[in-house]
């Protein structure tokens, strides 16, 4: 596996294997891999011969007061998995390769960056929508890989290609979960064993709220009861917990087709977040 820091070592690579008919497919990540990361690389070498994976910390979408300097980092790791996992290159820029000193763009979203994450984090959609478009525009990729833990955020960089015309699909990957249920992230690494027990209580919840859609209740209810479960399953708070309509974002009522249960929650200094389809 190539290791490349700079735009043009990554041009050089990729321009080599488009040359050569080959399709290319991304996987960006911010590192400290884990098995859901694996299970995109899996997926990315499916979809295309070569797979590039990124490591990139993106301050673009981190407020002032949120982790930006402590977000766990283990390139040395990161790498011996990729190299298992069987990817061709991977990208890990320094800040000023994506963000250059003359960089005057930035992306402004609505549509489904509204509510949610975007109330609760609103630097934060923004931010990934340019990283993504950078990233995509740098690995001339033609797919890219995420994982759906992330819905809103899926929802978010689909909007984006369609609304500015990328040459790119997205194809999105099921959440990968210990056997537990708790969604695989890589912030759980900032859970005490004590917040680790605790923590399967969010997907459960979320499982919880989709069950009372189906039988009938309004998603008022349905999330209602599910922000009790949390808190009396010892969240210290619940910042929210929704139901959107999976193809669109839209927020219902009661239950229309395909939906998600969206929720994040507090344990202590740990903000998590998950969903559930209906």
């Amino acid at each position: 596996m190539k290791v490349v820091r700079d735009a043009a070592a990554l041009a050089a690579a990729v321009g080599e294997w488009r040359a050569a008919g080959q399709r290319v497919a991304v996987v960006p990540t911010m590192g400290y891999l884990h098995e859901g990361h694996l299970a995109l690389v899996a997926r990315a070498r499916e979809l295309a011969p070569r797979v590039v994976a990124t490591i990139f910390v993106n301050p673009t979408q981190f407020a002032p007061h949120e982790d930006l300097g402590r977000y766990p980092r283990d390139e040395a790791g990161d790498i011996a998995k990729l190299e298992a996992a069987g990817c061709d290159l991977l990208f890990a820029p320094p800040v000023e390769v994506v963000y250059p000193p003359s960089f005057a763009t930035r992306i402004a979203m609505e549509g489904p960056a509204l509510g949610l994450e975007g109330t609760h984090r609103p630097q934060m959609f923004g931010g990934v929508a340019l990283v993504c478009t950078r990233l995509f525009g740098l690995t001339r990729a033609d797919v890219g890989v995420f994982g759906e833990k992330d819905w809103q955020q899926v929802m978010v960089i689909r909007r984006v290609v369609a609304d500015l015309a990328l040459p790119i699909e997205i194809v999105t990957v099921p959440t990968v979960r210990a056997a537990d249920g708790l969604a695989l992230s890589s912030r759980n690494a900032y859970l005490d064993a004590g917040a680790r027990a605790k923590a399967v209580a969010l997907h459960a919840a979320l499982v919880f709220a989709a069950e009372r859609l189906r039988a009938g209740e309004t998603a008022g209810e349905a999330c209602a009861a599910a922000e009790k479960r949390l808190l009396e399953a010892g969240f210290d708070r619940v910042d929210y917990v929704a139901v959107r309509r999976e193809g669109d974002f839209f927020e219902l009522d009661r239950l229309e087709g395909a939906a998600r249960v969206l929720g994040a929650a507090w344990l202590g200094s740990v903000r998590l977040i998950d969903n559930s389809t209906t």
